[in-house]
């Protein structure tokens, strides 16, 4: 799994998947912010499919990640990096 693993619910959505540990680390809209521009990280949206194409509001710079599909994407991302997942 991912070195840098980090969690972020911005709203009251929840995500839930076996690929991804009860400890991750979680951070607020404010980290994040923080770290937006870094070359070590990588911001993957992971919405449900309806929430994600309906939704006026996406991180710029974040790439999609089918949330059914984390067994194709999550091994093409480095895991030196810190990844966060998006999933309000």
């Amino acid at each position: 799994m991912f070195i840098g693993l980090i969690l972020v619910f911005l709203g009251v959505g929840t995500f839930v998947s076996p690929a991804v540990s009860a400890d991750a680390p979680r951070m607020t809209k404010d980290e994040l912010k923080a770290l937006v521009g870094s070359p070590d990280l990588i911001i993957l949206d992971v919405r449900a499919g309806s929430d994600w194409t309906s939704s006026d509001t996406k991180i710029k710079g974040a790439l999609r990640g089918d949330p059914r599909e984390i067994d194709s994407w999550a091994p093409k991302h480095p895991k030196d990096k810190i990844i966060v997942l998006y999933c309000a």
